[in-house]
């Protein structure tokens, strides 16, 4: 009898942990959704009225080096930094992010890497999508991820721009619209599993 009851707490143990596990994976993409969503309106830059332009000069940014440098750091099998700094520094887990990139680079063509007219390939899907986070979970320029990345700042713009599309297009069906029954009566019993009984959609707890 007491092995039969270890073994039912193990269960009951394994249950709660994999329920928090995508709980938490959940709030995360709401997240990320609420995020891009605020952002999106001031995304796209309005068009100047000058009929000439100055000439761009081209930079050779070498942008192989900046995808082995983010590979390294956080997406080998023996990444430089661990998962907590990974964590701290995209504002979301690995895993994630990772779900996010596979599934912009499964249906749109953007995120894909391909070679140009001199066969040489293209800024990799991990460059693109980390700058993208870059510039929505900071709030910075574009320009500040030049130097990192070895990205142009029209560049990380239009990844910006594509990512937005990207996740309200694949996610925005899910993590967009009203709650049911089943996903009220979800959140509910988390919250009062963690002490907050009836507590709904609440963001500030400390009162």
């Amino acid at each position: 009898m007491a092995s039969g009851s270890n073994i039912g707490a193990s269960n009951s143990s394994d249950d709660e942990a994999w329920e928090q596990s995508v709980a938490e994976h959940n709030r995360q993409l709401d997240r990320i959704i609420e995020n891009v969503v605020i952002h999106a309106a001031s995304l796209y830059v309005q068009p100047t009225n000058l009929a000439v332009r100055a000439r761009r000069r081209y930079i050779e940014r070498r942008r192989e080096i900046g995808h082995e440098g983010v590979f390294e750091q956080y997406f080998s099998e023996d990444p430089i930094y661990p998962p907590e700094y990974f964590r701290t520094r995209f504002l979301m887990r690995k895993p994630l992010f990772e779900r996010i990139m596979n599934k912009l680079v499964a249906t749109d063509r953007y995120f894909q890497q391909h070679p140009d007219a001199a066969g040489r390939l293209g800024m990799s899907p991990i460059q693109k999508c980390t700058a993208a986070m870059r510039v929505l979970a900071y709030g910075t320029s574009a320009d500040l991820h030049d130097e990192y990345l070895r990205m142009s700042a029209q560049a990380i713009r239009k990844s910006v721009n594509k990512f937005v599309e990207g996740v309200i297009s694949n996610f925005g069906a899910e993590y967009l619209r009203k709650p049911t029954e089943e996903d009220m009566a979800a959140l509910l019993h988390i919250g009062e599993r963690r002490g907050f009984p009836g507590m709904m959609g609440s963001i500030d707890c400390r009162h």
